[in-house]
């Protein structure tokens, strides 16, 4: 469907994020899934965006899937909250430096919490919640000043798709660090939304518990991207 997903497994993904921290600062990674594979297929500005990331992983169980079935054996699927929490959990081998920019202060306040009491190695840099609407010019490039000021070597955006992946674009170069964007990941940590039980998300089934959770946002949605992603990649092979 013209995007490019890289064929990687968790363990590759994770080794190759913290042995190549340094080089990729300033770049980005998408975590792409059904939904945003979709959107850039019928947005050649979009598509751009994914395809210019430093990669784009398989958050989404069927991107894995036809990616074994088009013979690449080790890919898995590589969420967002799992990259995460496996660089959480590997702090002291590993001590990065973690900013978080996106999502509500309440949010954010009930996250620190979180990961004081769960992951106390991990090293936060800052966190920051940008107002729900369009920055100026000034308001930006003063957010950029104050990340950069912070020193991280991530920074963790949720913003939700596409905005996250526009916004990491647009600061390529720009900040400092390696950015990736994690969707509801801040949500997940701080409690507010359950992620789906362990069976579930082996079995592809987590955009399942989703729509359980939150049917009027979610089915329309579901309904669209994965016909289309279901007709053009897995049975015209697109």
């Amino acid at each position: 469907m013209g995007v490019g997903i890289a064929a990687v497994g968790m363990d590759q993904l994770i080794g190759y994020v913290t042995s190549h921290v340094g080089e990729l600062r300033g770049n980005y990674i998408c975590v792409s899934n059904v939904h945003t594979t979709v959107m850039a297929f019928e947005d050649e500005g979009y598509r751009a965006i994914q395809n210019g990331s430093a990669m784009s992983i398989p958050d989404g169980g069927p991107l894995s899937s036809v990616g074994r079935r088009r013979g690449f054996a080790g890919m898995e699927r590589t969420t967002g909250p799992d990259l995460m929490l496996a660089l959480f959990e590997g702090a002291r081998q590993h001590p990065l430096r973690h900013y978080f920019y996106g999502s509500s202060q309440r949010t954010l306040d009930a996250l620190s919490a979180a990961l004081e009491a769960d992951y106390p190695d991990v090293r936060v840099a800052g966190m920051f919640s940008p107002p729900f609407r369009e920055l100026t010019p000034e308001e930006d490039a003063g957010h950029v000043e104050m990340m950069n000021a912070a020193d991280p070597d991530v920074v963790w955006v949720g913003l939700g798709a596409p905005k996250q992946e526009r916004w990491m674009a647009a600061h390529e170069g720009r900040v400092n660090a390696l950015m990736v964007g994690v969707g509801a990941a801040f949500d997940y940590l701080a409690g507010n939304i359950r992620r789906a039980p362990a069976w579930m998300q082996r079995a592809n089934l987590e955009w399942a518990y989703r729509l359980m959770q939150d049917p009027r946002r979610l089915a329309g949605r579901y309904a669209s991207t994965n016909a289309k992603f279901v007709w053009h990649a897995m049975v015209r092979g697109e």
